[in-house]
């Protein structure tokens, strides 16, 4: 898998500009987008998944591309194959986690009654160990089932990429670890190709196969760990 991006835009908010000028390109499983908050990373982000339109550039996966200002390219949200696990997990309070996950097949809601019946379903309850917890809301669950609970629906639709806009700061100190190490053995055993922006050194230690530092809206080193 490839990600290859080159974008510029211009954010404007009373008399505060923020130029982000970005440009990367790497064949790594794991890519790690690392820098202060408001240095551009989520923007970044949100390009890819298409919740942001850059002014000008290009964004291109695995050689398709996504978004061509010249050529007048912007592939829809739905149809990029870019799965999106926000900070804050999004999860669907009145949904049952079976229900929140069926949510994220191509089809959508296509039957909530009986999620569970689903094949995908069950291969990502079963994967994420989340079967005695099916029935249950997300208020009922603990941080780190949450964060399974929203992996497993952005995985569901099986995407291309899975971009992940800090994964662990909803978490408390004690779950990160735990969850950053389950994290890399699940990017392993389902080879998910995955890219996660983060300001936390031990992110970048655990899950960086390549590191690209954001400083200001543009990238300002490239490092392997």
């Amino acid at each position: 898998m490839s990600v290859e991006l080159q974008i510029q835009k211009k954010l404007q908010a009373g008399d505060r500009v923020f130029d982000l000028d970005i440009a990367f390109a790497s064949d790594s499983d794991r890519i790690v987008l690392y820098g202060p908050s408001g240095s551009g990373k989520s923007l970044t982000l949100k390009a890819i998944a298409g919740l942001m339109t850059p002014d000008a550039g290009h964004i291109r996966l695995d050689g398709r591309t996504l978004f061509d200002a010249a050529q007048q390219v912007n592939v829809r949200v739905q149809e990029r194959n870019v799965a999106y696990l926000f900070q804050d997990y999004a999860l669907f309070p009145h949904l049952t986690v079976a229900q929140n996950i069926a949510f994220g097949l191509s089809r959508g809601c296509f039957n909530l009654r009986r999620p569970t019946s689903h094949p995908a379903v069950q291969k990502w309850l079963s994967a994420f160990e989340l079967q005695a917890v099916a029935g249950s809301h997300p208020a009922q669950i603990s941080g780190g089932q949450r964060q399974r609970v929203a992996l497993a629906r952005a995985l569901v639709s099986e995407p291309d990429i899975l971009l992940l806009d800090e994964p662990f700061s909803a978490l408390d100190l004690s779950l990160r670890e735990r969850m950053r190490k389950e994290l890399a053995e699940l990017q392993q055993r389902l080879d998910v190709h995955m890219l996660l922006i983060t300001h936390d050194p031990a992110d970048v230690e655990a899950l960086g196969d390549e590191v690209f530092e954001v400083r200001d809206g543009r990238i300002s080193a490239q490092r392997t760990p």
